[in-house]
């Protein structure tokens, strides 16, 4: 057991230097995902990501194989799940029972082996107004990120979203409950799951740093293109930016909500200009 594995701890966080081994299998981490997942270059994704493996399997920590074996196991997974915006029943359970397993299998496993790397906490334990700052200058940042975005530089992004040529209430709500679904799992995974699993074998920055890479593959393959990975990326360092300092669910989940607000605000009024089908 490492010095930080102490399971009454509030985090169980890294060593401050890792070392050679350690950050070659991060790297190879974050570029099996950006290969394996936006690009689907499975021949060359697949041979970094082994070469990852392999460096992690050679460690001779068994937690931090476990650990990084767990991140590893969750780009393998993601590899394989069509990741794309639809709302058929169909693709509800065939996105739907992935994400499911990459949230709740590294909990319960890790669970049993790796007490206190995983934790759902929603209120932090002490409250800063640095984090209710961080929420509330989301809303108008969020806004102006995607009236740029959608209205100046990437005007076609919309139509990755399908919806009918006429409103249609069964469309609207399946959209709405789709994305915000999609939202909550963003965070329950790449931050409580793969940060924190990260967070506990690496330096802040370097995992804040890979969980984001991770992020912003993910959501390229699903919709946003363009400068959208630029901009996955930086609001994903920023949730496990705020999820380093609070320690909790809240504000980092609030945050993703209204921003899928806007998003969705953008897409009906793509599709229906002046028409909201699901009021706001």
């Amino acid at each position: 057991m490492w010095p930080f594995d102490d399971p009454s701890s509030a985090r169980v966080r890294a060593p401050s230097r890792p070392g050679t081994a350690r950050l070659a299998a991060l790297a190879l981490f974050c570029a099996s995902a950006v290969l394996l997942v936006p690009l689907e270059r499975f021949a060359v994704g697949g041979l970094v990501w082994a070469l990852s493996l392999v460096l992690v399997l050679r460690d001779p920590q068994p937690a931090f194989r476990r650990r990084m074996g767990t991140v590893l196991a969750a780009v393998a997974i993601l590899a394989v799940t069509p990741i794309h915006t639809g709302t058929s029943t169909l693709h509800f359970f065939t996105l739907g029972i992935p994400f499911l397993v990459l949230v709740a299998g590294p909990a319960l496993l890790l669970g049993r082996t790796d007490p206190g790397v995983i934790r759902y906490r929603f209120f932090p334990e002490h409250f800063h107004w640095r984090d209710v700052a961080y929420v509330a200058v989301s809303v108008p940042l969020a806004w102006l990120v995607f009236e740029l975005y959608f209205r100046v530089v990437n005007p076609e992004v919309p139509t990755h979203w399908m919806l009918p040529a006429v409103p249609n209430s069964d469309a609207s709500w399946r959209l709405f409950f789709g994305i915000n679904a999609v939202g909550i799992w963003d965070e329950l995974f790449f931050v409580t799951t793969i940060f924190a699993v990260l967070r506990s074998i690496f330096p802040y920055r370097l995992a804040n740093f890979a969980q984001a890479v991770l992020y912003a593959s993910v959501l390229t393959d699903m919709a946003f293109t363009g400068i959208g990975p630029a901009l996955v990326f930086l609001f994903a360092l920023s949730q496990g930016a705020i999820f380093e300092e609070s320690d909790s669910l809240v504000f980092v989940l609030v945050v993703h909500l209204v921003v899928d607000m806007f998003l969705l605000s953008a897409i009906f009024n793509h599709y229906y200009p002046g028409y909201t089908p699901i009021p706001f």
